[in-house]
């Protein structure tokens, strides 16, 4: 079974703020009612109380559909602490809070273990995420990604996707940067647990 893991960008719909998050939950609803594994919530630009009120009513959401959806939120574990999220989605930068640290936040709120992922770019990326117990790993650009400016970064290709994923085994890596519903196999096939991503699993 592939794995999926949905990333939020409410910058991909249309109106205004309101409708925009609105569009979102409703898009969460149908991720869970499909069964996504993982919905990660990435809207950097948002102050932090309207970052944890969106938490709130997504957790909200997704828990009156039958399933397992877990909520992650980016880079904020104060914020997934205060909203009781299902984890913390985290980046390779060093100085970035680690699994461990997560997991104690956790613990000291009394919260159920958080899941906590990490964002590599290198192997050496995928070596620290491993020695630091990360639950699953993210690897991209796989393919290439397009930006929103027209540009593009290049992708790093499905050789150095499974070299990510025997270095990281047994922690789960997913495929992320580029990747279609024509290419998840191809992802699995060179190692990959699973596919993440942003316009893969947005609709409507």
């Amino acid at each position: 079974m592939v794995l999926r893991y949905a990333i939020t960008s409410r910058a991909l719909y249309s109106g205004g703020e309101h409708e925009k998050q609105a569009t979102l939950l409703r898009q969460a609803s149908r991720w869970a009612a499909d069964g996504l594994d993982l919905i990660q919530l990435r809207e950097k630009d948002l102050p932090s109380a309207a970052i944890a009120a969106l938490a709130r009513q997504i957790l909200k959401a997704i828990s009156v559909v039958p399933g397992s959806t877990k909520l992650l939120i980016n880079s904020r574990p104060d914020i997934a602490v205060a909203t009781g999220a299902h984890g913390v989605h985290l980046t390779a930068d060093p100085d970035e809070l680690t699994p461990a640290q997560v997991r104690s936040l956790y613990a000291s709120a009394t919260l159920p273990a958080p899941i906590v992922t990490v964002s590599c770019h290198t192997l050496d990326d995928v070596r620290r995420a491993r020695k630091d117990h990360a639950d699953a790993i993210l690897f991209a650009p796989v393919f290439e990604k397009r930006l929103y400016d027209q540009q593009s970064i290049a992708g790093q290709g499905l050789d150095r996707l499974q070299e990510a994923s025997t270095v990281a085994s047994p922690i789960p890596v997913f495929a992320l940067g580029g990747v279609t519903l024509e290419s998840v196999k191809a992802c699995v096939a060179a190692g990959a647990a699973g596919v993440a991503g942003i316009r893969l699993f947005h609709n409507g």
